[in-house]
């Protein structure tokens, strides 16, 4: 009895499975792309580490994807070499993006499908991407981080197109709907 209701928040094993594997995902892409796909001091860098923390919310819902999205902050800035305290605001932001995601995904887009995946994904990188973390990195950059806005209208639809061609593929989508309403 006890098992049943510590996995009550996944709904089963094979979610809380499925979301430690989006949430390593998500931890060795950023640190990738903060390694490789940087450009300057770190506020411009080319990274898709939001993708995880947007399948989670999109598919498994908003509380899920903002565990998600802290759990991939915290974790990330451990295993990163900064000498700074973390961000609470920056994951703040992080955790939009999986709650956003999940919000609008569960209760504002009826249709399921692209729509859903489109819609849901494109809010929550505004919200979080382009307001709560510039916001939060303004302390370090000033008012250069404005200049990241105009990367994430690139990297969002980006994420949103992979999730997308995730989502034709049969396998992916009874993955990811074999424990929630989305079907």
């Amino acid at each position: 009895m006890e098992n049943k209701h510590r996995l009550r928040l996944f709904g089963s094993a094979r979610v809380l499975a499925l979301s430690s594997l989006l949430c390593a995902m998500s931890v060795v892409i950023g640190i990738f792309c903060k390694t490789y796909l940087n450009f300057g001091t770190g506020l411009f860098r080319i990274t898709f580490e939001n993708l995880p923390i947007l399948i989670s919310g999109i598919f498994y819902g908003p509380v899920i994807g903002a565990i998600l999205g802290a759990a991939t902050d915290l974790i990330s800035y451990l295993l990163s070499p900064q000498a700074y305290p973390p961000n609470l605001i920056v994951t703040a932001g992080a955790m939009a993006v999986g709650l956003v995601s999940g919000l609008i995904s569960r209760f504002a887009i009826k249709r399921s499908g692209y729509p859903r995946i489109i819609v849901s994904g494109a809010l929550a990188h505004v919200v979080g991407s382009m307001i709560i973390k510039p916001i939060g990195l303004f302390q370090f950059y000033g008012y250069a981080v404005l200049f990241r806005i105009p990367l994430y209208l690139l990297i969002a639809p980006l994420e949103i197109l992979l999730i997308c061609l995730l989502y034709k593929n049969r396998n992916f989508r009874k993955i990811v709907e074999e424990h929630n309403d989305l079907r």
